[in-house]
């Protein structure tokens, strides 16, 4: 279970963050298990679904309703959501893949901008792009959506959702 991994690693190094942890879940994230089936995932599978569940829980800190912590102070949430965004990039910096830290980036920032304009319909749509092409590989068609979110076309969160429909097969 990737959320419990992500968990157990906070938990492993201490601190402020590791005292504000709530209870191990007993659910895993469905984000972190469909980027880890796709074929770009292949031998990897756990240190995909750990990356994405960690980035996740960082935007969900930042924005959202946190799963592993229970009541987080504002500010320690915003230090966390930072965190959790590290410690994922770096655990996919070091399984050299490039092309995945480029499409999470992404989706950090796009889903800030969709946060920001107050459309969380298109930050999911962000998520399931981006869960889309670390699993499978991007696309023309993701590349163009991402680009109509950024110029914050009002049709992108289709796009973005029909992009990741035609990469992943879902």
């Amino acid at each position: 279970m990737a959320l419990a991994a992500v968990h157990a690693a906070l938990l492993a190094e201490g601190g402020l963050l590791a005292e504000a942890l709530g209870p191990a879940p007993v659910e895993d994230g469905a984000l972190g298990a469909a980027a880890a089936s796709g074929p770009r995932s292949n031998g990897r599978e756990a240190d995909i679904a750990f990356v994405i569940e960690a980035i996740r829980e960082g935007e969900l800190l930042h924005y959202g309703a946190p799963r592993l912590f229970d009541a987080i102070e504002p500010d320690l949430a915003l230090l966390a959501g930072d965190r959790l965004y590290a410690l994922g990039l770096a655990r996919l910096a070091e399984l050299g893949d490039v092309e995945a830290v480029s499409e999470l980036a992404d989706v950090i920032a796009l889903c800030a901008q969709a946060r920001a304009d107050g459309r969380p319909e298109l930050a999911a749509a962000v998520w399931q792009a981006g869960v889309a092409a670390v699993g499978w590989g991007s696309s023309d068609a993701v590349d163009a959506a991402k680009a109509a979110a950024r110029a914050g076309h009002p049709g992108a969160a289709d796009a973005l959702q029909a992009a990741s429909h035609e990469l992943s097969g879902t």
